[in-house]
Protein backbone atom coordinates (compact mmCIF):
# COMPACT_ATOMS: atom_id res chain seq x y z
CA UNK A 1 0.00 0.00 0.00
CA UNK A 2 2.88 2.26 0.26
CA UNK A 3 1.99 3.00 -3.27
CA UNK A 4 -0.70 4.91 -3.03
CA UNK A 5 -0.88 7.89 -3.89
CA UNK A 6 -2.03 10.30 -0.54
CA UNK A 7 -2.82 14.39 -0.95
CA UNK A 8 0.31 16.58 0.58
CA UNK A 9 0.19 19.60 1.82
CA UNK A 10 2.39 21.00 -0.91
CA UNK A 11 -0.33 20.47 -3.49
CA UNK A 12 -1.58 23.59 -4.98
CA UNK A 13 -5.09 23.44 -4.62
CA UNK A 14 -6.01 27.23 -4.96
CA UNK A 15 -9.33 27.86 -7.61
CA UNK A 16 -9.13 24.16 -7.93
CA UNK A 17 -12.32 22.82 -7.57
CA UNK A 18 -12.12 19.65 -5.44
CA UNK A 19 -14.18 16.49 -5.35
CA UNK A 20 -13.57 14.99 -1.98
CA UNK A 21 -15.24 11.76 -1.50
CA UNK A 22 -16.03 11.62 2.28
CA UNK A 23 -18.09 9.09 4.76
CA UNK A 24 -20.82 11.15 5.74
CA UNK A 25 -22.82 8.01 6.64
CA UNK A 26 -23.87 8.43 9.93
CA UNK A 27 -27.14 7.00 11.65
CA UNK A 28 -30.39 9.26 11.46
CA UNK A 29 -33.81 9.11 13.30
CA UNK A 30 -36.18 11.40 12.49
CA UNK A 31 -33.84 13.66 10.42
CA UNK A 32 -31.99 13.72 13.67
CA UNK A 33 -27.79 12.58 13.64
CA UNK A 34 -27.37 10.03 16.45
CA UNK A 35 -23.51 10.26 16.43
CA UNK A 36 -21.59 12.75 14.66
CA UNK A 37 -18.29 10.97 15.11
CA UNK A 38 -17.74 10.39 11.05
CA UNK A 39 -18.64 14.05 10.50
CA UNK A 40 -16.44 15.43 12.88
CA UNK A 41 -13.22 13.01 11.75
CA UNK A 42 -13.76 14.36 8.01
CA UNK A 43 -14.02 18.59 9.27
CA UNK A 44 -10.32 18.95 9.64
CA UNK A 45 -8.92 18.32 6.41
CA UNK A 46 -12.40 20.10 4.99
CA UNK A 47 -11.30 23.13 6.67
CA UNK A 48 -7.91 22.81 5.64
CA UNK A 49 -8.95 22.66 2.09
CA UNK A 50 -10.84 25.61 2.62
CA UNK A 51 -7.76 27.86 4.35
CA UNK A 52 -5.89 26.34 1.10
CA UNK A 53 -8.43 28.38 -0.94
CA UNK A 54 -10.15 25.40 -2.74
CA UNK A 55 -13.50 25.02 -4.17
CA UNK A 56 -14.76 21.88 -2.68
CA UNK A 57 -17.49 19.50 -4.22
CA UNK A 58 -17.92 16.73 -0.97
CA UNK A 59 -19.31 13.52 -2.10
CA UNK A 60 -21.36 11.20 0.06
CA UNK A 61 -23.83 8.44 0.75
CA UNK A 62 -26.35 7.33 3.24
CA UNK A 63 -27.49 3.71 3.98
CA UNK A 64 -28.68 1.72 0.84
CA UNK A 65 -31.12 3.24 -1.49
CA UNK A 66 -30.06 0.94 -4.17
CA UNK A 67 -30.19 3.57 -7.43
CA UNK A 68 -33.61 5.33 -6.24
CA UNK A 69 -34.17 8.53 -4.11
CA UNK A 70 -35.77 7.50 -0.65
CA UNK A 71 -36.06 10.98 1.42
CA UNK A 72 -35.64 9.45 4.37
CA UNK A 73 -31.70 8.11 3.53
CA UNK A 74 -31.41 12.17 2.80
CA UNK A 75 -28.35 14.15 3.87
CA UNK A 76 -30.03 17.35 4.48
CA UNK A 77 -29.52 16.90 8.54
CA UNK A 78 -25.22 16.22 7.34
CA UNK A 79 -25.98 19.86 5.37
CA UNK A 80 -27.36 21.37 8.35
CA UNK A 81 -24.52 20.00 10.86
CA UNK A 82 -21.87 21.11 8.16
CA UNK A 83 -22.99 24.63 8.08
CA UNK A 84 -23.36 24.85 11.84
CA UNK A 85 -19.22 23.73 12.39
CA UNK A 86 -17.98 25.41 9.28
CA UNK A 87 -17.61 28.97 8.70
CA UNK A 88 -17.79 29.15 5.14
CA UNK A 89 -20.68 29.48 2.25
CA UNK A 90 -22.27 25.77 2.22
CA UNK A 91 -24.77 24.93 -0.56
CA UNK A 92 -26.76 21.33 -0.58
CA UNK A 93 -27.77 20.27 -4.20
CA UNK A 94 -29.86 17.61 -4.83
CA UNK A 95 -30.83 17.54 -8.85
CA UNK A 96 -29.60 15.28 -11.51
CA UNK A 97 -25.72 14.82 -12.44
CA UNK A 98 -25.72 15.37 -16.30
CA UNK A 99 -23.91 17.61 -19.00
CA UNK A 100 -25.18 20.96 -17.29
CA UNK A 101 -24.33 20.29 -13.84
CA UNK A 102 -20.50 21.64 -14.13
CA UNK A 103 -22.07 24.44 -15.85
CA UNK A 104 -25.10 25.24 -12.85
CA UNK A 105 -21.70 24.78 -10.28
CA UNK A 106 -20.24 27.60 -12.21
CA UNK A 107 -21.09 30.35 -8.88
CA UNK A 108 -18.51 28.25 -6.33
CA UNK A 109 -16.30 30.61 -4.82
CA UNK A 110 -12.44 29.51 -3.57
CA UNK A 111 -13.16 28.27 0.24
CA UNK A 112 -16.85 27.49 -0.55
CA UNK A 113 -18.79 23.80 -0.53
CA UNK A 114 -21.01 22.17 -2.14
CA UNK A 115 -22.66 18.73 -0.49
CA UNK A 116 -24.41 16.45 -3.20
CA UNK A 117 -27.10 14.33 -2.20
CA UNK A 118 -26.58 10.96 -1.62
CA UNK A 119 -24.86 9.65 -4.13
CA UNK A 120 -25.87 6.32 -3.95
CA UNK A 121 -29.52 8.10 -5.29
CA UNK A 122 -27.93 7.44 -8.70
CA UNK A 123 -27.93 4.12 -10.01
CA UNK A 124 -24.96 5.07 -11.97
CA UNK A 125 -22.82 5.05 -8.77
CA UNK A 126 -23.60 1.30 -7.76
CA UNK A 127 -23.08 -0.04 -11.29
CA UNK A 128 -19.74 1.77 -11.36
CA UNK A 129 -21.33 2.88 -14.48
CA UNK A 130 -18.39 4.72 -16.93
CA UNK A 131 -21.07 7.57 -17.95
CA UNK A 132 -22.00 8.38 -14.96
CA UNK A 133 -18.46 8.30 -13.60
CA UNK A 134 -17.01 10.61 -16.37
CA UNK A 135 -19.86 13.16 -15.64
CA UNK A 136 -19.18 12.86 -11.85
CA UNK A 137 -15.34 13.60 -12.82
CA UNK A 138 -16.12 16.21 -15.07
CA UNK A 139 -17.24 18.77 -11.91
CA UNK A 140 -13.61 19.04 -10.18
CA UNK A 141 -10.00 19.55 -11.25
CA UNK A 142 -8.79 17.16 -8.75
CA UNK A 143 -10.17 14.59 -6.66
CA UNK A 144 -9.43 13.09 -2.83
CA UNK A 145 -10.64 9.97 -1.52
CA UNK A 146 -11.10 10.73 1.63
CA UNK A 147 -13.37 7.39 2.73
CA UNK A 148 -11.44 4.51 3.64
CA UNK A 149 -14.72 2.80 4.48
CA UNK A 150 -16.25 2.68 0.78
CA UNK A 151 -13.11 2.01 -0.64
CA UNK A 152 -13.94 -1.72 -0.74
CA UNK A 153 -16.60 -0.88 -3.38
CA UNK A 154 -16.48 -0.28 -6.71
CA UNK A 155 -18.56 2.29 -7.19
CA UNK A 156 -18.23 5.30 -9.18
CA UNK A 157 -17.39 7.95 -7.13
CA UNK A 158 -14.40 5.51 -5.64
CA UNK A 159 -13.26 3.69 -8.26
CA UNK A 160 -14.48 4.76 -11.77
CA UNK A 161 -14.07 8.53 -11.26
CA UNK A 162 -10.38 8.61 -11.04
CA UNK A 163 -10.11 7.10 -14.83
CA UNK A 164 -11.36 11.11 -16.13
CA UNK A 165 -9.97 13.16 -13.57
CA UNK A 166 -6.09 14.10 -13.77
CA UNK A 167 -5.14 14.04 -10.39
CA UNK A 168 -6.20 11.50 -7.97
CA UNK A 169 -5.25 11.50 -4.45
CA UNK A 170 -6.30 9.42 -1.17
CA UNK A 171 -6.80 11.89 1.74
CA UNK A 172 -5.44 11.83 5.42
CA UNK A 173 -7.95 9.74 6.95
CA UNK A 174 -7.51 7.29 4.93
CA UNK A 175 -3.50 7.49 5.31
CA UNK A 176 -4.02 7.19 9.28
CA UNK A 177 -6.34 3.91 8.50
CA UNK A 178 -3.71 2.13 6.14
CA UNK A 179 -0.98 3.39 8.18
CA UNK A 180 -3.17 1.91 12.26
CA UNK A 181 -4.30 -1.21 10.49
CA UNK A 182 -0.51 -2.23 8.65
CA UNK A 183 1.19 -1.69 11.68
CA UNK A 184 -1.43 -4.02 13.56
CA UNK A 185 -1.07 -6.49 10.78
CA UNK A 186 2.70 -6.39 11.42
CA UNK A 187 2.39 -7.00 15.21
CA UNK A 188 -0.67 -9.07 15.63
CA UNK A 189 0.40 -11.85 18.16
CA UNK A 190 -1.63 -15.31 18.75
CA UNK A 191 -3.95 -16.51 20.29
CA UNK A 192 -6.05 -14.07 18.02
CA UNK A 193 -9.65 -13.58 18.23
CA UNK A 194 -12.12 -12.03 15.88
CA UNK A 195 -15.42 -11.20 17.58
CA UNK A 196 -18.21 -11.01 13.91
CA UNK A 197 -21.73 -8.91 15.14
CA UNK A 198 -24.61 -7.35 11.80
CA UNK A 199 -27.04 -8.58 10.85
CA UNK A 200 -26.28 -10.34 7.39
CA UNK A 201 -24.04 -13.33 7.16
CA UNK A 202 -23.94 -12.97 3.08
CA UNK A 203 -22.42 -10.06 3.03
CA UNK A 204 -19.85 -11.37 5.60
CA UNK A 205 -19.09 -15.28 4.25
CA UNK A 206 -16.16 -14.50 2.66
CA UNK A 207 -14.47 -12.56 5.18
CA UNK A 208 -15.48 -14.98 7.82
CA UNK A 209 -14.11 -17.75 5.49
CA UNK A 210 -10.26 -15.83 4.74
CA UNK A 211 -10.22 -15.25 8.62
CA UNK A 212 -10.63 -18.54 9.75
CA UNK A 213 -7.35 -19.53 7.88
CA UNK A 214 -5.69 -16.45 10.49
CA UNK A 215 -7.45 -16.53 13.82
CA UNK A 216 -7.72 -19.09 16.57
CA UNK A 217 -11.55 -18.25 17.74
CA UNK A 218 -14.20 -16.15 15.85
CA UNK A 219 -17.55 -14.41 18.06
CA UNK A 220 -20.68 -14.52 16.31
CA UNK A 221 -22.66 -11.87 17.91
CA UNK A 222 -25.56 -9.78 17.16
CA UNK A 223 -28.67 -10.67 15.14
CA UNK A 224 -25.89 -12.64 12.99
CA UNK A 225 -25.76 -15.51 14.99
CA UNK A 226 -29.30 -16.20 14.92
CA UNK A 227 -28.40 -17.71 11.55
CA UNK A 228 -26.27 -19.81 13.75
CA UNK A 229 -28.80 -20.79 16.68
CA UNK A 230 -31.03 -21.60 13.94
CA UNK A 231 -28.94 -24.43 12.24
CA UNK A 232 -28.15 -26.20 15.61
CA UNK A 233 -32.01 -26.02 15.73
CA UNK A 234 -32.48 -23.69 18.62
CA UNK A 235 -36.02 -21.82 17.98
CA UNK A 236 -35.14 -18.09 17.89
CA UNK A 237 -39.01 -16.79 17.73
CA UNK A 238 -39.00 -13.39 15.92
CA UNK A 239 -35.43 -12.89 15.60
CA UNK A 240 -33.81 -11.87 12.90
CA UNK A 241 -32.98 -14.48 10.06
CA UNK A 242 -31.90 -14.40 6.86
CA UNK A 243 -33.23 -16.90 4.13
CA UNK A 244 -30.63 -19.69 3.17
CA UNK A 245 -28.17 -18.97 5.44
CA UNK A 246 -27.82 -22.50 6.53
CA UNK A 247 -25.11 -23.74 3.35
CA UNK A 248 -23.02 -21.00 4.26
CA UNK A 249 -23.12 -21.59 7.97
CA UNK A 250 -21.89 -25.32 7.31
CA UNK A 251 -19.26 -24.26 5.08
CA UNK A 252 -18.36 -22.31 7.72
CA UNK A 253 -18.01 -25.08 10.63
CA UNK A 254 -16.41 -27.16 7.86
CA UNK A 255 -13.90 -24.47 7.34
CA UNK A 256 -13.37 -24.18 10.98
CA UNK A 257 -12.48 -27.43 11.68
CA UNK A 258 -9.92 -28.15 8.84
CA UNK A 259 -7.93 -25.12 10.19
CA UNK A 260 -8.55 -26.24 14.31
CA UNK A 261 -10.54 -22.50 14.48
CA UNK A 262 -12.74 -22.21 17.51
CA UNK A 263 -16.10 -20.63 16.82
CA UNK A 264 -18.36 -19.25 19.97
CA UNK A 265 -22.22 -18.95 19.63
CA UNK A 266 -24.73 -17.47 22.17
CA UNK A 267 -25.57 -19.82 25.12
CA UNK A 268 -28.06 -16.85 26.53
CA UNK A 269 -29.65 -14.31 25.42
CA UNK A 270 -31.73 -10.84 26.38
CA UNK A 271 -35.06 -10.78 24.77
CA UNK A 272 -38.41 -8.49 24.27
CA UNK A 273 -41.40 -8.62 23.14
CA UNK A 274 -40.31 -5.65 20.87
CA UNK A 275 -37.68 -3.52 20.13
CA UNK A 276 -38.53 -1.18 22.55
CA UNK A 277 -38.79 -3.34 25.19
CA UNK A 278 -36.85 -3.23 28.56
CA UNK A 279 -35.33 -6.87 28.35
CA UNK A 280 -35.72 -10.32 29.65
CA UNK A 281 -32.55 -12.93 30.38
CA UNK A 282 -33.07 -16.49 28.86
CA UNK A 283 -31.12 -19.44 28.18
CA UNK A 284 -30.89 -19.88 24.76
CA UNK A 285 -33.04 -22.60 24.20
CA UNK A 286 -35.92 -20.95 25.83
CA UNK A 287 -36.77 -18.34 23.58
CA UNK A 288 -40.71 -17.95 22.73
CA UNK A 289 -42.11 -17.83 19.70
CA UNK A 290 -43.29 -14.33 19.99
CA UNK A 291 -40.32 -12.98 21.49
CA UNK A 292 -36.73 -11.55 19.44
CA UNK A 293 -33.49 -11.70 20.32
CA UNK A 294 -31.80 -8.47 21.00
CA UNK A 295 -28.35 -8.79 22.94
CA UNK A 296 -26.54 -11.68 24.37
CA UNK A 297 -26.87 -12.85 28.02
CA UNK A 298 -24.43 -12.56 30.92
CA UNK A 299 -23.15 -15.95 30.50
CA UNK A 300 -22.23 -15.39 26.82
CA UNK A 301 -20.45 -12.14 28.30
CA UNK A 302 -18.35 -14.25 30.78
CA UNK A 303 -17.66 -16.61 27.93
CA UNK A 304 -16.80 -13.72 25.38
CA UNK A 305 -14.60 -11.92 28.26
CA UNK A 306 -12.92 -15.51 28.90
CA UNK A 307 -11.27 -15.91 25.36
CA UNK A 308 -10.59 -12.50 25.56
CA UNK A 309 -8.27 -12.98 28.60
CA UNK A 310 -6.32 -15.75 26.56
CA UNK A 311 -6.08 -13.52 23.63
CA UNK A 312 -3.37 -11.17 22.52
CA UNK A 313 -4.66 -9.75 19.54
CA UNK A 314 -8.60 -9.33 19.16
CA UNK A 315 -10.45 -7.92 15.47
CA UNK A 316 -14.06 -6.43 16.29
CA UNK A 317 -16.09 -5.73 13.98
CA UNK A 318 -20.59 -5.32 14.73
CA UNK A 319 -22.37 -4.86 18.09
CA UNK A 320 -23.48 -7.22 19.99
CA UNK A 321 -26.81 -5.83 20.01
CA UNK A 322 -29.70 -3.68 19.01
CA UNK A 323 -27.67 -0.83 21.35
CA UNK A 324 -29.90 1.69 20.01
CA UNK A 325 -32.04 1.12 22.66
CA UNK A 326 -29.98 1.28 26.14
CA UNK A 327 -31.58 -2.42 27.47
CA UNK A 328 -29.66 -3.71 24.28
CA UNK A 329 -26.58 -2.44 24.72
CA UNK A 330 -25.12 -4.31 28.04
CA UNK A 331 -23.35 -7.12 25.77
CA UNK A 332 -21.47 -4.78 23.55
CA UNK A 333 -19.98 -2.21 26.53
CA UNK A 334 -19.08 -5.54 28.68
CA UNK A 335 -16.84 -6.45 25.31
CA UNK A 336 -15.77 -3.26 25.29
CA UNK A 337 -14.95 -3.24 28.74
CA UNK A 338 -13.16 -5.88 28.44
CA UNK A 339 -10.93 -5.45 25.52
CA UNK A 340 -10.11 -1.47 26.34
CA UNK A 341 -8.39 -3.37 30.19
CA UNK A 342 -6.82 -5.96 28.49
CA UNK A 343 -5.39 -3.21 26.11
CA UNK A 344 -4.33 -0.83 29.33
CA UNK A 345 -2.84 -3.76 31.57
CA UNK A 346 -1.88 -6.64 29.10
CA UNK A 347 -0.63 -5.20 25.70
CA UNK A 348 -3.94 -6.72 24.04
CA UNK A 349 -3.78 -5.68 20.12
CA UNK A 350 -6.63 -4.25 19.62
CA UNK A 351 -8.45 -3.11 16.69
CA UNK A 352 -12.37 -2.10 16.23
CA UNK A 353 -14.28 -1.50 12.49
CA UNK A 354 -17.65 -0.30 11.51
CA UNK A 355 -19.66 2.94 12.04
CA UNK A 356 -22.43 1.02 14.05
CA UNK A 357 -19.65 -0.55 16.26
CA UNK A 358 -17.95 3.18 17.08
CA UNK A 359 -21.94 4.36 17.60
CA UNK A 360 -22.20 1.56 20.01
CA UNK A 361 -19.30 2.60 22.34
CA UNK A 362 -20.05 6.21 22.13
CA UNK A 363 -24.07 5.85 23.48
CA UNK A 364 -22.63 3.96 25.88
CA UNK A 365 -20.57 7.32 27.41
CA UNK A 366 -17.82 4.97 28.81
CA UNK A 367 -14.09 6.05 27.91
CA UNK A 368 -12.31 2.95 26.31
CA UNK A 369 -8.53 2.41 25.02
CA UNK A 370 -8.24 0.66 21.65
CA UNK A 371 -5.11 0.38 19.61
CA UNK A 372 -7.04 1.50 16.83
CA UNK A 373 -10.77 2.12 16.12
CA UNK A 374 -11.52 2.23 12.24
CA UNK A 375 -14.50 4.15 10.82
CA UNK A 376 -14.59 1.18 8.93
CA UNK A 377 -16.45 -2.28 8.42
CA UNK A 378 -16.59 -3.82 5.40
CA UNK A 379 -13.26 -2.41 4.34
CA UNK A 380 -11.83 -3.00 7.21
CA UNK A 381 -12.42 -6.37 7.49
CA UNK A 382 -11.48 -6.86 3.76
CA UNK A 383 -7.90 -4.86 4.56
CA UNK A 384 -7.47 -7.27 7.56
CA UNK A 385 -7.58 -9.88 4.89
CA UNK A 386 -4.92 -8.59 2.59
CA UNK A 387 -7.17 -7.66 0.06
CA UNK A 388 -6.40 -4.84 -2.61
CA UNK A 389 -9.40 -2.88 -2.68
CA UNK A 390 -10.63 -1.16 -5.35
CA UNK A 391 -10.81 2.33 -4.37
CA UNK A 392 -7.29 1.90 -3.52
CA UNK A 393 -5.75 0.06 -6.35
CA UNK A 394 -6.96 3.16 -8.46
CA UNK A 395 -4.80 5.80 -6.44
CA UNK A 396 -1.78 3.78 -6.61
Amino acid sequence: MNKVRFFSENINVQNKRIILRLDLNVPIIEKKIQDNSRIMMCIPFIKTLIKKKAKIIIISHLGRPKGFKDNSLSLMPVYKFLKEKIQTNIYFYAGDINKETKEKFSYLKEGEIILLENIRFFDGEIKDDEKFAKMLASLGDMYINDAFSCSHRKQASVHGITKYVKESYAGPLLNKEISAINAVIHDKKKPITCIIGGSKISTKISVISNLIKNVDNIVIVGAMANNFLTFKGIKVGKSLLEKGANEIIAKIYSEAEKNNCNILIPVDCNVSKDFAGTGKIKEIDSVDENEIILDIGFKTIKNIENIINRSNTVLWNGPAGYFENENFLIGTTAIAKKISENTENKSLISILGGGDTISAINKSKNKFSFTHLSTAGGAFLEFLEGKDLPGLSVLK
